[in-house]
């Protein structure tokens, strides 16, 4: 004989889960009863429930791993699902799991009762509620596979509570996994090779799925190989590309304008693994400009071809397929391709380091601005992080410039919010942190978006979780500021911004983060900015700093 809730800790256990990311409620109370005798699996306890769920994709994103959440009832999914949203974005493995009201009498709509399968459902790959205790074991591990299954990302479990708390007979099965490393068709990367073998200005364009399988070498061989300048997709959560590589160019701004200018000086675009042109405004114009042909590879097929016709889209995992295109191309490459091909590479190296150049001087520049400059405040935590460092970045418009001074871009090097939520930063740097115990993360995140969650400072104090809270503080959301601004209406002309200063109370950061525990500081120079970032590093407790900076939001 076996409780539901005895076997739930058993499969979960047999998924290879070590966490629970949760908030406890009444229907969650047969579960909280056996973790009590569970130690293998550790509680991590969030105090409101969009926290919870973003602790657990910043692990499952850090670790590739199953990230379990417990929520409660119809308010706590509720309160999530704009965290689920995020994760879902990211393809971040997570079991999503809310404790139900009993079945026994759920048909009086008791309270906190609603059906939790029809709200989940939109942000989740599979969403389901068991009935019998015979089917837990094999909806757990159906959930868990197709977490895990590419195109990865979350899954939604309703659990009643008169089902965790029945005994019966039941076998506890296994897990199954789809292996990941899909291997793109041969006909498919024959025809791509020829195109790009044959491209005058090729570009590449790199989503999460390079990072997400590993494949940052073999994309930096293709680009060589190309002499192609490398984008990263406009919302991107990971590092695909060397920053100071000449070839890199950062990411592409979201607005269909900048986009074609930037993709009108190339024949010939390859899209690796993400969302091709992602806009967060419509546009007057098309993003594609006329003739530009497409080539698509990635792990999950609705993205190919979703919005622009391709010559060739390829169903395939990077790291599997970008070995057999290099060999591809290098067969097709007459030698009048290939020195064009070195020609153009190196004429866009020296393009790309004279841009980066560029912006260093720009931020050097600004050192000595007051408030502190973000472009400069960007470049010197870049330079100040050691070489295990991992950034976890919801600054936003102050973001600027980030992305080409990072040192590194090793798989756990970057994670930034690709949903574009805010509220994702502060939760998901402790969930970083503790799938990677050995770096040091240090979050960049905007006094906005810190406020969203800012209880996730409790559980990163309770949980002796190290990590480095650098609040970028505005005192506004800057970013819709400069929005409305450039609408040219009735804002701009009247300089008047509704809802957009969080001013008259300030917001005292310090004060927040020392009643949640933490050690907390304010840095008012860029000096006491990597004074106060040597210091929080050499801790190994969390720590709050915040910088004031400039607000400005016009163009000059």
């Amino acid at each position: 004989m076996i409780s539901g809730k005895r076997l739930l800790l058993d499969v979960l256990r047999q998924e290879g889960v070590d966490y629970i990311f949760g908030n406890p409620g009444t229907t969650e109370l047969p579960l909280m009863d056996a973790l009590a005798v569970e130690p293998r699996i550790r509680y991590v306890l969030g105090l409101q429930e969009a926290s919870v769920l973003g602790m657990a994709d910043g692990f499952a994103q850090a670790s590739g791993r199953l990230a379990v959440v417990s929520l409660h009832a119809a308010p706590g999914l509720g309160n999530a699902i704009g965290a689920l949203h995020n994760a879902q974005k990211a393809g971040a493995p997570l079991l999503v799991t809310a404790g139900q009201q009993d079945l026994s009498y759920n048909l009086t709509e008791p309270n906190l009762w609603a059906e939790l399968v029809p709200i989940a459902q939109p942000f989740v790959k599979w969403a389901y509620e068991p009935r019998r205790l015979a089917d837990l074991a094999r909806v757990l591990h159906r959930a868990a596979k197709t977490a895990l299954a590419p195109p990865t990302g979350p899954v939604f479990i309703s659990l009643p509570a008169d089902l965790l708390n029945a005994e019966g007979e039941v076998d506890v099965g296994a897990p199954s996994r789809v292996a990941p490393a899909i291997r793109g068709d041969a006909k498919a990367i024959a025809r791509a090779a020829a195109l790009l073998a044959s491209a005058e200005r090729p570009v590449i364009v790199a989503g999460d799925a390079v990072a997400q399988s590993g494949a940052q070498a073999e994309l930096l061989e293709l680009a060589n190989a190309l002499g192609a300048p490398v984008y990263l997709e406009g919302i991107s959560s990971r590092s695909a590309f060397p920053p100071s590589h000449g070839l890199f160019r950062g990411p592409l701004v979201r607005l269909a304008a900048q986009i074609r200018d930037v993709m009108t000086n190339h024949d010939l675009v390859l899209s690796i693994g993400g969302d091709l042109f992602t806009l967060s405004l419509p546009g007057e114009v098309d993003p594609l400009p006329a003739g530009l042909r497409i080539i698509h590879l990635d792990t999950n097929p609705w993205e190919l071809g979703k919005n622009y016709p391709t010559e060739v889209a390829i169903f395939g995992d990077p790291r599997t397929t970008l070995p057999e295109l290099v060999a591809a191309i290098a067969d097709r490459m007459s030698a009048t391709e290939r020195a064009r091909a070195e020609q153009r590479g190196e004429a866009e190296a020296q393009l790309g380091l004279a841009q980066l150049n560029k912006l260093r001087q720009r931020a050097l520049g600004a050192q000595r601005a007051e408030p502190i400059d973000p472009l400069a405040l960007m470049h010197a935590v870049a330079q100040a992080l050691p070489a295990n460092a991992t950034v976890v970045d919801e600054a936003i418009s102050s973001a600027g410039g980030l992305h080409r001074f990072l040192k590194t871009s090793d798989p756990l090097s970057y994670f930034g919010n690709r949903g574009g939520g805010i509220g994702w930063g502060l939760p998901a740097a402790i969930g970083v942190q503790l799938a990677a115990p050995d770096r040091r993360v240090v979050a960049l995140i905007g006094d906005g978006s810190a406020m969203y969650s800012i209880q996730a400072l409790y559980t990163a104090a309770r949980e002796r979780i190290p990590v480095v809270f650098v609040i970028v503080n505005n005192r506004s959301y800057r970013i819709l500021k400069q929005r409305t601004n450039a609408m040219k209406s009735f804002a701009a002309q009247t300089d008047t911004y509704v809802g957009m200063d969080l001013m008259n109370p300030e917001i005292g950061f310090m004060d927040l983060a020392r009643a949640f525990g933490l050690a907390a500081y304010q840095a008012k120079s860029l000096a006491s900015v990597r004074e106060l970032l040597a210091r929080a590093l050499a801790s190994t407790s969390s720590t709050l700093i915040e910088v004031e900076v400039d607000r400005s939001f016009k163009p000059l």
